[in-house]
């Protein structure tokens, strides 16, 4: 098997695992009444356990950083991101829903790319948020009697992960993957852990926490499989196969969790996902296909 197949095979398992783990919070923070706060705290303590070796091997010194205030806007936007993403869990969002309105980050970049680091926005990318954001409005239908805020959380996701990744290509210019990757791993739970506390921290006990030792182990696959993806083939090629997550985790909605889109949602479904693709298969060896990598 060549390498860019074994990459794309990778690709696709961190993708199955990623819809798991989805599954996995909307179980305890929507069924079990988990407080969504608490849920991200466990999940990225769990998380930063397992990263241990990595933290370990390269040690607090590899953090030493010129840009500080950079780091610490990045975690910020990080943090609000994870506490968007799992409330959307929390309100009773399917989790293919919260993956399809997430998937719209992308373009998120690409307008900051293009506003804060003045990057050119070709007709290529035009087209792709068109059609993105086109998707994006069938599924939240806020004409709709039925739309609330909490439909926004996934959207609100989106936008701060989208700043994230815009800090993180500023700051790999001049700054070791290591150290980035570092500031990441030591202050993400820390910050968690002030949300959580906020909200009324909780322990967890029964099956709750042996779910969310589950769902560590599979984020723990997930990332392990998304590392030798990219290390099997270049980011450029593997990226688009990153966008079949959209379909694993409708899968994984349907077999574990018994429910699957409304027909009426299929066109946004398509759209994101066609959007999104289009704009990581047209930038593909340029330097902003790599920033989304």
């Amino acid at each position: 098997m060549s390498s860019n197949m074994k990459g794309a095979g990778f690709m696709v398992l961190a993708g199955i695992c990623f819809a798991l783990a989805n599954a996995v919070t909307w179980t305890v923070t929507y069924k079990m009444g988990f407080k969504p706060q608490s849920d991200a705290f466990w999940q990225y303590a769990i998380a930063t356990v397992f990263s241990l070796p990595f933290i370990w091997r390269h040690g607090l010194s590899a953090m030493k950083t010129r840009h500080p205030v950079l780091h610490l806007a990045r975690i910020g936007l990080s943090v609000l991101g994870v506490q968007a993403f799992t409330q959307a869990f929390a309100s009773g969002m399917a989790p293919w829903h919260v993956i399809a309105l997430v998937m719209t980050s992308p373009f998120f970049v690409m307008f900051g790319a293009a506003v804060l680091l003045g990057e050119r926005v070709g007709l290529n990318r035009w087209i792709a948020a068109i059609v993105g954001f086109a998707g994006a409005m069938i599924l939240l239908r806020p004409w709709e009697s039925g739309f609330t805020l909490a439909t926004l959380l996934p959207l609100a996701a989106a936008v701060t992960w989208g700043g994230a990744s815009l800090i993180t290509k500023r700051l790999t210019r001049d700054e070791p993957q290591t150290g980035v990757t570092l500031w990441l791993l030591v202050l993400l739970t820390p910050v968690n852990l002030v949300f959580s506390l906020q909200a009324g921290f909780e322990v967890p006990t029964g099956n709750i926490l042996w779910l969310l030792l589950l769902g560590g182990a599979i984020m723990y696959f997930a990332q392990s499989f998304l590392t030798l993806a990219y290390a099997s083939a270049d980011a450029a090629y593997v990226q688009p196969f990153d966008d079949l997550k959209l379909f694993s985790n409708i899968l994984v909605s349907w077999l574990v969790l018994s429910f699957a889109p409304d027909m009426t949602y299929w066109p946004g479904i398509l759209m994101v996902f066609a959007g999104s693709a289009y704009l990581l298969w047209s930038e593909r060896g340029r330097s902003f296909g790599a920033a989304l990598a």
